[in-house]
C-alpha cells in the first residue's frame, strides 16, 4: 500500500509531511505547485497523514472517487519531481489555504469528501 497527496495540496505545499517521512518518499513539483508522494517509496508507515494541516495525504485503499486518479498522478508527477529530505529548506507557498477553504471549494464542485481516518 501507499500513500497519495491530492489535489488539496495544489497551490498550498505545506511541507509538515514531508519533514516527518522516515524515507524521503516526498518529491515536490511546480506544475502543479504540490507534493507528492513516490509510491515506490512509501512505506506505508501514516506518518505524514496528521501532520497536513489541509488533510490531502490519503492511504490508497481510502482514497475518496473524486481523487481517484491521483494515484497515478502522484507515480508521474514524482517521477518529474525533486525529492525532498526531512531537512531541505523548503516552505510552504503564499497561496496555501486552511482547510477549511479547501472543505468549501470541495462543497462549491457539490464533493462530499471524508477526511482521512488518520488525520
Amino acid at each position: 500500500m501507499t500513500h497519495v497527496v491530492t489535489e488539496r495540496c495544489v497551490d498550498c505545499r505545506y511541507v509538515d509531511c514531508a519533514r516527518v517521512c522516515p524515507v524521503d518518499c516526498f518529491y515536490v513539483t511546480q506544475d502543479p505547485a504540490m507534493l507528492v508522494i513516490s509510491p515506490d517509496e512509501c512505506i506505508d508507515c501514516k506518518a505524514c497523514i496528521p501532520e497536513c494541516p489541509v488533510h490531502a495525504i490519503w492511504p490508497d485503499d481510502e482514497l475518496p472517487d473524486v481523487y481517484s486518479d491521483w494515484l497515478e498522478k502522484n507515480e508521474e508527477l514524482a517521477a518529474q519531481g525533486e525529492q525532498i529530505t526531512s531537512d531541505t529548506d523548503l516552505e510552504k507557498l503564499p497561496t496555501a489555504i486552511t482547510l477549511e477553504q479547501v472543505q468549501e471549494r470541495e462543497r462549491e464542485r457539490g464533493w462530499e469528501v471524508p477526511e482521512p481516518s488518520d488525520a
